[in-house]
């Protein structure tokens, strides 16, 4: 198992020597390592088992460090920079040469974002180099949100975990393209929809998931547990079941035909943020829960974090289909 830790010497000295950690954002645990050393960035691919088309989101902690490694950065861009960084909000620009390719799985794009978590960030200061960081698991599975769920799946294979406590989103970063009008939302995440077309006006929002994808997220299964996940609209609740074996993860209303220990309410208060936050953990509980074989779940209101919500819950379903 892997050091847990908040000694940033000693994460920026693993990270110098090109080892990779795993770092606190408010979105979700990173698997971070050296993004201008490739070698580092090999190690990603390898330790997650993630296929090498699918590019990396690179982490820095100022505006001026992203426009070293970026041809443009557009006025819109800039407006929700200004008002949305550092945050769940991740951009899409194009790269200068100093990326190496093996960070976009070949794309002349590269995503990046500022995060909001104050060990990070002061990890980031103390860097001369920005930091690839996917999310700290193992590729398709449910996205760590606690040191612990990094500790359990990767722990073997990393030389440190900064602690920085429970993350407050819940889900990863929002992605907005800058390469050609209008913007367009690659990945529904952190930052709404209705937050960005308040400060930037009408966006694109992308809906279709890719096998070759253009940004970092975009895969049709993904974030999904070990065990079977249903919509609870596909599954007949009437029909003759083992209830104690099922499990369900509801929005805010219990489940009168299933055990009320075998559920988990995301929000008792319907609130779609808290839903967000708790989301991955609810996931994993019942990953984690021996008596139970197979997980319902259902969908929440279409709007705020709950577009982004119901984008991992059509992810994680997608195997099981």
């Amino acid at each position: 198992m892997a050091t847990i830790g908040q000694d940033i010497s000693v994460v920026k000295k693993h990270l110098e020597e090109g080892k990779l950690v795993a770092v606190p954002t408010e979105t979700v645990y990173g698997l971070a390592g050296n993004a201008f050393n490739e070698s580092a960035v090999t190690s990603i691919f390898k330790v997650k088992n993630r296929p090498s088309f699918d590019p990396l989101i690179v982490h820095t902690n100022s505006i001026e460090k992203v426009e070293m490694f970026v041809e443009e950065i557009p006025e819109l861009a800039h407006q929700l920079i200004n008002r949305y960084w550092p945050g769940p909000l991740t951009i899409l620009l194009r790269k200068k040469k100093l990326i190496p390719d093996l960070v976009t799985s070949g794309l002349d794009t590269v995503a990046v974002r500022i995060p909001s978590h104050p060990l990070t960030l002061e990890l980031l200061s103390q860097l001369d180099f920005p930091l690839a960081a996917p999310s700290a698991n193992p590729f398709g599975y449910v996205s760590p949100t606690q040191p612990k769920h990094v500790d359990d799946q990767l722990g073997d294979k990393l030389s440190y975990i900064l602690d920085g406590g429970a993350c407050e989103v819940g889900v990863e970063s929002t992605i907005v393209s800058f390469v050609d009008e209008p913007p367009r939302v690659l990945r529904l995440g952190g930052l709404a929809i209705e937050q960005i077309e308040s400060l930037i006006g009408s966006v694109k929002v992308n809906i279709h998931s890719s096998s070759k994808p253009s940004a970092p997220g975009m895969l049709k299964s993904h974030y999904a547990p070990g065990k079977s996940i249903e919509l609870i609209n596909d599954f007949d609740l009437n029909a003759t079941h083992d209830f104690s074996a099922i499990g369900a993860i509801v929005f805010q209303d219990l489940l009168k035909e299933l055990p009320t220990k075998n559920q988990i309410q995301l929000s008792a208060t319907g609130d779609l943020n808290e839903a967000a936050k708790n989301l991955f953990l609810a996931l994993r509980q019942m990953d984690e829960n021996t008596k139970i074989h197979t997980i319902l779940t259902e969908f929440v209101p279409e709007e705020g974090l709950g577009r982004a919500i119901n984008d991992r819950i059509k992810r994680a379903t997608a195997q099981t289909k």
